[in-house]
């Protein structure tokens, strides 16, 4: 298919979401370089042009900006639709999409993550907080502990005594399911984001010479400084161990490697099987069986789930899908041999699941859905 055929198809209202979501970025890039009194022939020259020039026909990713002046439909479309233009696959063809490559579309739509969260108390009480009311939950240990409407946890250090009556600090617990996402503020003034499908254990209040709290899965810290009372995270097989400082940690049981990726100030990761490495921003330390490494880092990648984004840099397809499953709470398998594709860019996490798999299914990825089980064929 050519520019003038697909332009032909918009004008007819016949483009699926995505064929659309290229003639309206078509008519960004045109809306750009302000053409003026163009003849047709100057018109239809620009078209082929601007056309050759976009994403889809590229190796590299390109980031843009939506139209200011675009209506609010197509603002919302082109939010939606856009990952599109931020993918590559091997095998990549402009064939028109048919709605084949995703079978059963008439199921109901599974619909994206969001805040939801549950909160183990010392003594065992659990607290579902996306179903909890806005305001104090709790106080214990001399700590009172709040919800918040934009959807965060807040511990605030009360008059009261810090510590439960045998000395020991309370130990709380935070944990995500699939599809569920959360913020907690703890009392020193750290900032924990929590990726879906994750748990961080710490006391409700630091006491001793550090600050120690236990992560499983994802998750994003804004450690508050305190020179004389490190902050340390564990995760995994690992322990990283900081001042005050901007990094994530990817320790899921289904990837193959602990990632702790820093955006700002210093850490140091100690591997119990490999030693310890030191980060500066921009680095991300790679835990793989028994070795320890450290590699430069796309930050925005590391922390795009924070940001509600999908972002991926030479992905394989099991990676992109198990981003997919833990954010949407679905099972994947797979049918037949797996087709071989990487995957760069970024899709929004806050469209329809099915949205996500008709901008992959353009890479020649076939999905079958049977409610909540995905199945990857040939």
């Amino acid at each position: 298919m050519d520019a003038k055929e697909l332009l032909e198809k918009y004008k007819s209202g016949n483009c699926t979401p995505a064929e659309k979501a290229i003639v309206e970025t078509w008519y960004l890039k045109f809306e750009q370089q302000k053409p003026q009194a163009l003849s047709d022939t100057e018109l239809e020259d620009a078209a082929d042009r601007i056309w050759k020039k976009l994403p889809i026909h590229q190796e590299t990713s390109i980031k843009r900006k939506l139209w200011p002046q675009i209506g609010v439909a197509a603002a919302i479309l082109l939010t939606v639709s856009i990952g599109l233009y931020f993918f590559k696959g091997t095998g990549f063809n402009r064939q028109p999409h048919s709605p084949a490559h995703i079978a059963q579309r008439e199921t109901p739509q599974i619909l994206p993550g969001g805040n939801k969260a549950t909160l183990t108390l010392a003594d065992g009480k659990k607290i579902t907080l996306d179903e909890a009311v806005n305001g104090p939950l709790a106080e214990e240990a001399g700590i009172i502990i709040t919800k918040t409407k934009d959807g965060q946890l807040v511990y605030t250090v009360s008059a009261r005594n810090n510590k439960l009556a045998d000395g020991q600090a309370a130990m709380n617990l935070i944990s995500t399911p699939k599809g569920g996402q959360y913020q907690v503020n703890l009392p020193d003034g750290t900032k924990v984001w929590l990726n879906a499908a994750s748990s961080l254990r710490y006391p409700a209040v630091f006491t001793g010479a550090e600050r120690s709290v236990i992560l499983t899965g994802e998750a994003y810290f804004e450690v508050a400084k305190d020179p004389v009372k490190p902050f340390k995270v564990s995760a995994a097989l690992q322990t990283v161990e900081v001042l005050g400082t901007h990094f994530n940690i990817n320790s899921y049981q289904d990837e193959p490697a602990v990632k702790t990726t820093l955006l700002e100030g210093a850490v140091k990761v100690n591997a119990q099987s490999a030693g310890d490495v030191f980060l500066k921003p921009g680095q991300q330390a790679v835990l793989l069986g028994n070795h320890l490494n450290v590699n430069l880092a796309s930050t925005e990648e590391a922390v795009a789930w924070k940001n509600g984004m999908f972002r991926f840099k030479d992905a394989d397809l099991q990676t992109v899908m198990r981003s997919v499953a833990r954010w949407y709470d679905v099972e994947v398998n797979y049918e037949g041999n797996l087709p071989v594709r990487q995957f760069s860019g970024e899709i929004h996490r806050n469209i329809n699941l099915s949205e996500v798999l008709d901008i992959l299914s353009f890479f020649k990825v076939h999905f079958r859905i049977e409610g909540k089980k995905i199945t990857v064929t040939k």
